[in-house]
């Protein structure tokens, strides 16, 4: 019998566990952003899945390699050292805690505006942060492909009418790099799984992750079940985000999610949430609406759904207070 000691009873303490999920999800939709026929995929994709990984990108891996070498400097750094560059308010580090609710993963992270100009963070190096605009450029670039994409498919009026929500200066996106250590322990917590991040949807529109090659992701089917999504360190997932559902009046889903941490090896995840201008009107497009169909959802600002989504578990169904249904409440 293996007893575990008291430090690692301490350490997890609020962490919580799952039951290991075996499936391996080996349908996720694949999109080469080079084939003609991507318009329909990805439209299926969102449709169906909230959720898909694209090939054929165009950004640069080298590029990719320096950003990821710089954050595990970084994370690699004596916790003391890394807590000058916290607590997060909302941007710069954190360590356990997510968001000011009571959720608690196993990851540390740093937590970036987009649009706030620089922020003055003690680890954070000038090299690190040349590496971190010039992949934000790419992701933003990436993100508003793909909505274009998505709006000619649509024929839902100009082909920016999404992606112009993203490249407008007050545009309210973000980014995040989660590192989520090894963790030895686990071989003694009767099998189950450490729950690095928490299940949610995202709240902006469109999301783009890239991950190392640590598997951990897991997305949730309409069917119920938890499944994993094998890592791929030279694509890119892309989730749709409660915003784009709702502008879709309910045609996308946006897609449940969260990761579980691994007993060996080190996982470290880079993500590109895309958010409107807070002052945006978030409400079905006129132009998708059919004769006769009612919006499901009633009309909020960006920065009403923000305050409100920030106010909740992660687990909570935020979109639920703005249903025009209460069925679907929590």
């Amino acid at each position: 019998m293996v007893v575990v000691s008291q430090q690692v009873d301490e350490n997890f303490a609020h962490t919580k566990t799952c039951k290991p999920a075996s499936n391996i999800f080996t349908e996720i939709p694949e999109v080469d952003l080079l084939d003609p026929d991507a318009k329909t995929l990805i439209v299926e994709a969102c449709k169906e899945f909230g959720f898909f990984k694209v090939i054929n990108h165009g950004v640069l891996m080298e590029s990719i390699a320096r950003l990821e070498d710089e954050a595990m400097k970084f994370f690699n750094l004596p916790q003391q050292e890394k807590e000058k560059s916290g607590p997060p308010n909302p941007f710069g580090y954190g360590d356990k805690k997510i968001g000011p609710n009571g959720d608690v993963g196993w990851v540390e992270y740093l937590l970036f505006s987009t649009n706030s100009g620089k922020l003055v963070l003690p680890g954070i190096s000038e090299s690190f942060w040349s590496f971190v605009n010039e992949y934000l450029s790419a992701m933003r670039n990436l993100a508003c492909e793909v909505l274009e994409i998505i709006a000619e498919e649509l024929k839902i009026g100009p082909r920016d009418i999404l992606s112009r929500l993203l490249r407008d200066e007050k545009s309210d996106s973000c980014f995040r790099i989660n590192h989520y250590p090894p963790c030895p322990e686990l071989q003694h917590l009767s099998c189950r799984n450490l729950i690095g991040f928490g299940d949610h949807t995202d709240p902006q529109i469109i999301s783009i992750i890239r991950s190392n090659n640590t598997s951990g992701l897991q997305i949730y089917l309409k069917d119920g079940t938890w499944v994993s999504v094998p890592p791929d360190h030279s694509s890119f997932f892309i989730n749709v985000g409660d915003s784009l559902q709702v502008l879709t009046n309910g045609r996308f889903r946006s897609v449940r999610h969260r990761v579980l941490s691994s007993s060996l090896n080190s996982r470290i995840s880079m993500i590109f949430f895309g958010g409107p201008p807070l002052t945006e009107k978030v409400t079905p497009l006129s132009s998708i609406m059919e004769q006769g169909e009612e919006s499901l959802y009633n009309e909020f600002t960006w920065h009403d759904y923000k305050k409100s989504a920030y106010k909740t578990k992660l687990s909570d169904n935020r979109l639920g207070l703005f249903e025009k249904s209460s069925t679907h409440n929590k």
